[in-house]
């Protein structure tokens, strides 16, 4: 058929296991008029020539609930369309073969259980029984997850276009799109090589062309095709048909049965791009040449894993490209310069693992506009105007494919395309120690190297070489002050005549107040979720100014954006650039900020919650008092080309009396001990501020509808489903990082959110949700026993409520 019909409620575009999931679920649950366009045929793009392993274990509850339903779509899809999908659940091994990769799967297993699956530790002979072929001589054991398996990524695509057909769908093969008409930043109409549809949403999932064809819509998709190598080999004598698929990372290579043989691959630490620029629309079905020695790094390992491979003969190589991202994670969501078209793209070769799953979320997306989950991890908005940057972006992805294998170590950074972003004070950190960090492309300084040692991260599975460091930056802030360079956070302006009505809509808390007032408060989504997590101070009448953290700089400008109701006179400037900041915090703050400058900052003059203009080394400077860790302090913005001056005079001022330069990893630290809540891991779409204990920040006392009040009322008068609760180990040699099991009275009742070390407590730190479906309540909290799951061992806990150290009435808010 190429015959286009001149409407379509949705078009999608790519015929791969993506776009055909996606238009499978908009039609099969939403009865939605979906046509979908594929420029070849289904599947030509890279699906027809994946390996077909399919796993589900993820750090996120959420792209795990992704990847379960995968698995769950393919038992059942054949029953609905009657085409098989080759799919077999041999479960997966993934071998140990050192102890701080021993130590990765103990935690993996532990979240796993977090998550509702059942991971199960192996040793070596357990290994050897299941699978006799391997040589298991240098492992220290390995991981099993039994649901896992295999499936054939053309067979599963094919039943899902006909389940999508089934349904009432679309599916044209053979036509290009050639461009979009656009009215503002909606798409209104497709542009085709057969004629023009003229549409409400568009879902790219082109793939390897998902690039070029958001640039023909004027978006970004940060995606890089990189070319990927697996062999098939002939017949293995004694092989089982059914057996696992094998993770070998410490050899970096994979395996599963296919037709009496092996496929195996890897993945190197010096891949190969293949361009940066556009893709030929033409290659379809084709692949590169096969190139040995690159893969010999691969087939040595593969031999002496699985000796038998020495003895069986080659079928065939497949070499083709395959969409990685720079951060390793798949794109789904709506792009920011475009309100309709919607990105389903760069699944990082784990497409088919995530195809069902993924389709079916991001149709509930486009279908109600809304992520139906906590899909932030995955989320289109994580990437920023520097990932436009294609050269950038290719060394990045680079080495994130060459990671995919390494070990997940704790607190981890990319060491490529750096420094990108630098703040004015980035020397003067540097010639002080610093150890810096990346968050969009920004150096931030995570901590402070002590004379004698060594300014970098040396990584391990526990404690890390900067944990005494940072603990005497935050003793420094506890007892003196800290002054921290937060110039990366995100920043914005809100002005205009109805930039308070448009507040009052978004914001969950009162931040209409009168000028001079700050507040902190979160965005809600329609279900009652937490979408934001930030500041608002009011300049002016009609003047805002909105403080954000780093990551979320495109996702929270965003957000605002597309929630500013129709007709309201507000527009939203980001200003980051134009504004360094410094976070002067800590007891003796207000000493040290009273040296620089002629301003009255007493209590009666400078309150908390309020936003003054001072001025410092002759720069006028806009001071938010808030804190972040528990202690008085103020957020001075300053031009940032004045950035450098007012550390200087900060320094100067503030040495004297036990000021220190603070990093990153000691905010985490302080504000764990304060139980304030970090966006992404704490708070996410998926929880409430009731549950989260902040229903002091919903404004349901006021007289004032706002986005999202209708989920919140219910929140706050039914009983609560879970409780944000912390957590401390009288063991402080115990390394808590999130995901950890929470055990209530012995049974399952929740997994951490987030973990570190409480220096002023001494004591291992953690926050998660308690949960139980009959309902959650302090009494109940309080009569129970409590262990946390770390890495296998059941480690006992006391339960808290309130902040583990709070000195906010003797000195924040005096």
């Amino acid at each position: 058929m190429t015959e286009l019909p001149g409407k379509a409620q949705i078009v999608v575009i790519g015929g791969g296991i993506i776009g055909c999931s996606t238009a499978y679920h908009l039609a099969r649950d939403h009865k939605a008029d979906v046509i979908l366009l594929e420029q070849g045929k289904l599947t030509s793009g890279s699906t027809w020539h994946a390996a077909g392993l399919v796993g589900q274990l993820r750090s996120s509850a959420s792209i795990t609930q992704v990847l379960k339903y995968s698995v769950d779509l393919y038992k059942r899809l054949k029953d609905e369309t009657g085409l098989e999908t080759g799919w077999k659940m041999t479960g997966c091994l993934r071998l140990a073969c050192n102890d701080d990769r021993w130590t990765e799967y103990k935690r993996l297993a532990t979240t796993a259980r977090s998550f509702g699956m059942d991971m199960h530790l192996l040793s070596p002979d357990e290994v050897k029984k299941m699978w006799p072929l391997m040589d298991t001589s240098d492992l220290v054991g390995a991981s099993y997850l039994p649901t896992d398996g295999q499936a054939s990524p053309s067979d599963i695509t094919q039943s899902l276009a006909k389940g999508a057909r089934m349904h009432g769908a679309k599916l044209v093969e053979g036509v290009r799109v050639t461009g979009f008409r656009k009215d503002g930043d909606r798409i209104t109409h497709v542009e085709t090589d057969h004629g023009v549809i003229a549409c409400d949403k568009v879902v790219n999932c082109a793939g390897q062309w998902a690039r070029q064809v958001g640039v023909m819509a004027g978006i970004n998709v940060s995606l890089q095709p990189v070319k990927h190598q697996y062999i098939i080999t002939g017949k293995v004598e004694g092989l089982n048909p059914d057996a696992a698929t094998i993770r070998d990372p410490d050899r970096r290579t994979y395996f599963k049965e296919e037709v009496g043989g092996l496929v195996m691959g890897g993945y190197e630490p010096n891949p190969i791009a293949w361009t940066t620029g556009d893709v030929p629309g033409d290659f379809q079905f084709q692949l590169f040449d096969d190139d040995w020695d690159h893969f010999e790094q691969h087939l040595s390992q593969a031999v002496a894993r699985v000796p038998a491979l020495a003895d069986t003969g080659v079928k065939q190589m497949i070499n083709g490209p395959e969409s990685f991202t720079p951060d390793g994670n798949f794109i789904l969501g709506v792009a920011p310069e475009c309100s309709n078209m919607y990105v389903g793209a760069g699944f990082n070769a784990f497409g088919i693992a995530s195809g069902g799953g993924a389709g079916w979320v991001l149709a509930e997306w486009v279908h109600s506009g809304e992520a139906p989950m906590d899909l932030w991890g995955v989320d289109i908005l994580r990437f920023s105007s520097l990932h436009k940057d294609r050269d950038w972006v290719c060394e990045r992805t680079l080495e994130a494919y060459g990671k995919h294998y390494t070990i997940g170590f704790p607190h981890e950074e990319y060491t490529s395309g750096r420094p990108r972003i630098v703040s004015p004070l980035y020397d003067r950190l540097k010639s002080r120690r610093a150890v810096f960090g990346s968050k969009l492309g920004w150096e931030r300084p995570n901590w402070f190297a002590p004379d004698g040692t060594q300014p970098r991260d040396e990584y391990s599975m526990g404690r890390q070489n900067w944990f005494d460091a940072v603990g005497e930056e935050h003793k420094a802030v506890r007892e003196a002050a800290g002054l921290f360079d937060q110039s990366s956070f995100a920043k914005y302006e809100l002005s205009g005549p109805g930039a308070a009505q448009a507040l009052d809509w978004i914001c969950a808390n009162h931040v209409t107040k009168e000028p001079g007032r700050l507040t902190y408060t979160q965005m809600l989504n329609s279900r009652g979720g937490i979408e934001c997590d930030l500041t608002v101070a009011r300049l002016a009448d009609d003047l805002f100014y909105i403080v954000t953290g780093t990551g979320f700089r495109t996702h929270d400008a965003a957000w605002i954006r597309s929630h500013i109701p129709q007709g309201c006179k507000a527009h939203l400037s980001d200003v980051t650039e134009e504004w360094g900041t410094l976070s002067l915090m800590g007891p003796k703050a207000r000493d040290i900020l009273t040296a620089v400058t002629d301003a009255d900052v007493s209590n009666a003059a400078f309150p908390f919650g309020h936003v003054r203009e001072i001025a410092i080394a002759g720069h006028r400077v806009r001071a938010l008092r808030v804190t972040y860790v528990g202690e008085l302090g103020w957020e001075l913005h300053m031009p940032i080309t004045g950035a450098g001056d007012v550390f200087d005079a900060l320094m100067a001022a503030g040495e004297p009396m036990g000021l220190k330069p603070t990093g990153y990893r000691a905010i985490e630290s302080l504000r764990l001990e304060k139980g304030y809540r970090a966006w992404g891991s704490d708070i996410t779409p998926n929880d409430s501020p009731f549950e989260a204990g902040l229903g002091w920040a919903v404004k349901l006392r006021h007289n004032i509808d706002f986005m999202g009040r209708a989920a919140a009322e219910r929140a706050a008068s039914q009983p609560l489903k879970k409780c944000m609760a912390g957590f401390t180990v009288d063991d402080s040699a115990i390394t808590l990082l999130g995901r950890e099991t929470i055990l209530r009275d012995g049974e399952f009742a929740g997994y951490l959110s987030s973990g570190g070390f409480g220096y002023t407590i001494g004591k291992p730190v953690g926050y998660g949700y308690l949960r139980r479906t009959d309902g959650v309540s302090e009494d109940w909290i309080a009569a129970g026993s409590y262990e946390l799951v770390v890495a296998g061992e059941r480690i006992p806990v006391r339960v808290h409520l309130a902040p583990l150290h709070d000195p906010e009435a003797a000195r924040v808010k005096a």
